[in-house]
Parts: structure tokens; sequence; C-alpha cells
């Protein structure tokens, strides 16, 4: 069986870890555990823009010591920015051993809104089995509920599924799961 493990990156809250590593190893098919080691964001802050650059945070994420085959996930509670992009929910190389997430704009207090906590924990696993996707090689599906298809937005996230859609949960098991 496969394995994740969870990685903080600076503050983040332990409930939503607690959280990810009860749920994500039904969709991922994999055990998942959390770290107990702690990745410092600083070095990747951009003052111009006041946000942390993910690529960088995942560059020093995958110098993390894991064991052979496990996939990493660090989750973070900054904003996350790539050049291209205003702020991102995650980042993850195709097909590597690292992902990213940041919990930062799924809270709807980032919006707004009154605290839902059910809404931010089923964001968090959202984000987190979308980021491992792309980590076992799966890019962006056409079908909307599926939990890999592209999210620019809050709105696009809740309207798409926590689970992946037959084709890309066959690929997903196929790639690394054994």
């Amino acid at each position: 069986m496969a394995e994740v493990q969870l990685v903080a990156v600076g503050e983040v809250d332990r409930d939503a870890l607690d959280y990810l590593a009860a749920t994500l190893p039904d969709e991922m098919d994999a055990t998942c555990s959390i770290s107990r080691r702690v990745i410092d964001p600083a070095s990747a802050y951009h003052a111009p823009r006041r946000q942390y650059h993910s690529t960088h945070i995942l560059a020093r994420l995958l110098e993390t010591p894991a064991p052979a085959g496990a996939k990493l996930l660090g989750a973070c509670d900054v904003d996350l920015f790539i050049p291209i992009l205003t702020s991102v929910f995650g980042e993850a190389q195709l097909g590597n051993r690292a992902a990213l997430i940041s919990v930062y704009r799924l809270r709807q207090s980032f919006y707004g809104l009154p605290a839902d906590e059910r809404l931010f924990y089923e964001r968090c696993e959202k984000e987190a089995v979308h980021e491992l996707g792309h980590a076992y090689g799966l890019v962006h599906c056409r079908a909307f509920e599926c939990v890999m298809h592209f999210s620019n937005s809050i709105e696009q996230v809740d309207l798409k599924q926590s689970a992946f859609c037959r084709r890309c949960a066959g690929l997903v098991r196929g790639c690394g799961n054994e």
C-alpha cells in the first residue's frame, strides 16, 4: 500500500492535518501519517506581492527525507502564488513525490463570510486529493465533478467532489499505488 506523509509548512491548523490524515487513506488508497518535521516558509516570501512563492516551498519539501515511494503533502496557512497566477490553492510536480496545499484561502472568513468548519475541511480534502493526484501523475480532468477538475476560484472548488471520477481513480490506482 502506498504512503502519504503530511508535513506542516510553518504554523498550520493541527485539526486540519488530523482531518486529512483520517480522510486521505480512503481516496488515495494509502496509509497517511503526520510528520514531525516542520518546514519554514520564510525564504519563499515575496515582499512585493505579500505572498509566498509555492514553487520555492515545494522545492524545500522535496528535500525532506521520506521512505521510498512515499508521497509528501505539505500543508501551510500562508497565501501562495506562482508568477503567472494571482494565487493558488496548491502546487505539485507532475509525477513526483511532493505536493503542497494552502488552507489560507479555504476558510469562509477569507471571503468575509461566517465560519463553516465542515466546508473548510471539505475544501482541505479536495485540495489535498487534487494535488496528490498531480503527484501521482494525473493532469486536470474535464469532468466537472472530478476532484482533478481545475479550480482557480473557491466557487469552483466547492462545485467539485472530493473524489476522483472513474477514469482518474483508475489512473491513480494504477500509478505507484501497488
